[in-house]
């Protein structure tokens, strides 16, 4: 048996999956946390991989691994291979006033046809501006920018302090997509817009060489942290890897319930969205992958429970006693400022309010409602720009509750499909690793957990759409 490894490291944790290269049988997982916080010391990111292949049993029996990872985040590095300063991740939206400088300087028009992606706070680009206005000293010692999922793999090939090969940082498209200065159409960076970002010219910044899918590389000479026969594969984002993962095609939209939201979908053709709303990123095959993100998904949920002092089950107990439309009542859950829309100092808001929708029922569908008429907003969106949307894949732990499901088969007016639980951007990377490995992508199956019947109600849409006007 032959086997392949891919690995998540998310926001909240970093998960190791193998599998069975013929099959796709999934033979062991590991698992180990992240700390929480939007910056993060990516040396505890390294640390959790390390952790979670222990937990895994280890990869001495694995021929090839790729890593999926949170997007956007900003990893510096001096000459020395070093970390200068905690990585800020996609959720950190101190860099807001950045975005909104560097689109006055360039123009969202531009930032849209260079990039794909009119800046907001998520964005890499946006977070360099920040530690150059903010951290200069930290700035002029940038000798290389990588993301997570970047940064990873370049340690797991055995580099790092102890041997700072800068130019030895590997990427792919989908993740290089999402820094705002690398155009997937052309697969080049801008380096006119990371010298913007950085004040300075950025032609001595070493940026990491850009992979095509099935594309690989070993581990280093000499290094034993991990086994010298492993085969490293380019990597992805983390929704690009999730795409992968599904074996999303051509009417398939990825709708992700997880820390954040996502709506995405594979298309030929790349997205140029001037409001900045549908990011054209690429995906982990060769296309594109236009997307909208919210950053408030699953903890939304989470909340609400904490809030009526029950678990996730009885809080979708609750939800499906009420009726559909929450009796007037709209959460409008803006809990972390939002990112789709652009609203990085937003709070939430609860509309409707009366003494015959003020129940606990009712709270609890509302905040169901407001979770997915959220994505379903973004799913207006990437359609409007080239994706073709025929049946919806949601996934996501919130997607397995019974209240989500029924709900969205109420918020979207297309049929939905629930995938088996799995953690599908390692999936992704595992299938990533099988192709640098065979050369050419597996075709594992992918099992359906639930497929609800369609049962559109138009005024959850039309309450939301007022109550956001």
């Amino acid at each position: 048996m032959t086997l392949v490894a891919g690995v998540d490291s998310s926001t909240q944790s970093c998960k190791v999956m193998i599998r069975d290269l013929e099959t796709g049988a999934v033979v062991r997982v590991g698992r180990a946390t992240h700390p929480v916080g939007t910056e993060v010391d990516p040396d505890l990111w390294y640390t959790a991989l390390q952790s979670a292949i222990a937990d895994a049993g280890g990869l001495a029996d694995v021929a090839a691994i790729s890593i999926g990872g949170q997007q956007h985040g900003m990893v510096v590095l001096d000459s020395a291979g070093r970390i200068i300063r905690p990585a800020l991740l996609w959720n950190d939206t101190r860099s807001a006033p950045a975005a909104a400088a560097l689109i006055d300087e360039v123009g969202a028009a531009a930032f849209a046809e260079r990039t794909g992606t009119v800046p907001v706070a998520s964005i890499t680009i946006t977070k360099l501006r920040w530690l150059a206005d903010a951290e200069p000293q930290n700035a002029s010692r940038v000798a290389a920018v990588a993301l997570p999922h970047d940064w990873l793999t370049w340690r797991l090939r055995g580099f790092g302090p102890d041997n700072p090969v800068l130019t030895e940082l590997i990427t792919d498209r989908s993740d290089a997509s999402g820094t705002g200065y690398f155009n997937a159409s052309t697969n080049a960076y801008d380096l006119d817009l990371l010298s913007r970002a950085l004040h300075r010219n950025a032609d001595d910044i070493i940026l990491p060489t850009v992979l095509a899918p099935a594309e690989s590389r070993t581990i280093a000479l000499g290094s034993t942290a991990f086994p010298a026969h492993l085969l490293v594969g380019a990597g992805a984002g983390d929704n690009a890897a999730a795409a992968f993962g599904l074996g999303a095609s051509t009417g398939d939209v990825v709708v992700s319930i997880g820390t954040s939201g996502t709506v995405f979908g594979v298309t030929d053709a790349p997205a140029h969205d001037v409001t900045g709303t549908v990011a054209g990123f690429a995906d982990a095959a060769g296309g594109f992958l236009p997307l909208i993100a919210t950053l408030n998904a699953a903890r939304i949920l989470d909340a609400t429970a904490r809030l009526l002092g029950v678990d996730h089950t009885e809080l979708g107990l609750l939800a499906l006693s009420a009726e559909p439309g929450s009796a007037g009542l709209v959460l409008v859950p803006y809990f972390e400022g939002e990112r789709t829309p652009n609203l990085p100092n937003a709070t939430g808001s609860l509309l409707g309010l009366t003494l015959a929708s003020a129940t606990r029922p009712n709270l609890a569908r509302a905040a169901i409602e407001g979770l997915l008429c959220g994505l379903a907003a973004g799913l207006d969106a990437v359609a409007a720009h080239g994706v073709e949307a025929t049946r919806l894949l949601v996934i996501g732990g919130a997607a397995h509750n019974p209240a989500v499901a029924a709900i969205a088969a109420q918020v979207f007016d297309l049929p939905v499909m629930i995938p088996e639980a799995a953690e599908y951007v390692a999936a992704g990377a595992a299938r990533q690793a099988a192709w640098a490995l065979a050369g050419e992508p597996p075709q594992w199956p992918v099992a359906v957990a639930v497929e609800p019947a369609p049962d559109f109600r138009a005024i959850i849409r039309r309450q939301y759409a007022a109550a956001t006007a």
